[in-house]
């Protein structure tokens, strides 16, 4: 396979995926819960206020613990992971498989972003969804696809993102990716999202950024390195979800990750993006 026909393998899955009917373009809200409970459906006297559902469809209880339960009220039509189930502890988003409680098109499920825990929720006939322009590129370069040299981060090194909500995310550095373009020479920082991943995770900016690009960052996944080399093909590098909805909590791009180059491969910014 050649590299551009990878590209457009990877630029399909990755629509795909954005499309979906659980995929980032129906999110239609994220409110953070209050300590006790919440009422939710939509009527105007819950808490908690998503067009689309029963006017009442429960309660959602953030307990001292931080535990957080889930009660349905009898005949709401509502299903929690797809059972018929009235109750549960709600599992968060840092599991394999959350906690999911459905009504027709409309979800939720929980997320802990910091102190904050919310409620992620996604209607698969989300605006968003149903008037997407569709994803914009630069054209493939293999230049864009560099072999960096791969250096071991020092013991115990994390990096610190701020993120579109305020929080700030700390991380495993997994290693420094350094490579040289047009006589400069330039370090990224990738990190570990999670225990046991074997890709890497980017977020980047350059001087493309806020202007053909995404201000905030681009995102990036890398393989693990070989024999002290990694592969940064920045024709995959893509927007993060906050350039399609305003309910994401996006990371923004560390200073150690902003580069002072024009990275004119992968994702221009979206046409739609009014945030």
């Amino acid at each position: 396979m050649t590299h551009v026909e990878q590209v457009e393998r990877w630029r399909k899955a990755r629509l795909d995926r954005l499309t979906a009917p659980d995929g980032w373009l129906t999110l239609i809200g994220l409110p953070w819960l209050d300590a006790g409970e919440n009422r939710i459906g939509s009527a105007a006297d819950n808490g908690i206020v998503v067009a689309g559902l029963p006017p009442h469809l429960g309660r959602v209880t953030l307990a001292a613990d931080g535990q957080v339960h889930v009660a349905l009220l009898v005949g709401s039509g509502g299903r929690i992971d797809g059972e018929d189930r009235d109750a549960a502890v709600l599992l968060d988003d840092s599991h394999a498989r959350p906690t999911v409680v459905s009504v027709g098109d409309i979800s939720f499920f929980l997320v802990r972003r910091g102190d904050l825990v919310g409620l992620r929720i996604k209607n698969v006939h989300a605006a968003t969804r149903e008037h997407f322009l569709g994803l914009d590129h630069f054209p493939i370069d293999l230049s864009w696809r560099i072999e960096a040299d791969w250096l071991p981060a020092a013991p115990g090194q994390t990096l610190d993102m701020g993120t579109a909500i305020g929080t700030i995310e700390r991380h495993p550095v997994a290693g420094v990716a350094v490579f040289e373009r047009d006589g400069q020479r330039f370090e990224l920082l990738p990190v570990i999202e999670s225990p046991g991943d074997e890709a890497y995770f980017l977020v980047f900016a350059d001087q493309t950024s806020g202007k053909e690009t995404y201000g905030a960052a681009r995102f990036l996944y890398t393989e693990p390195p070989r024999d002290g080399r990694v592969v940064l093909d920045f024709n995959k590098a893509y927007n993060p979800p906050c350039v399609f909805t305003a309910f994401a909590t996006c990371p923004m791009a560390p200073p150690e990750n902003r580069l002072a180059a024009r990275v004119t491969a992968g994702e221009k910014n979206y046409r739609g993006n009014s945030h």
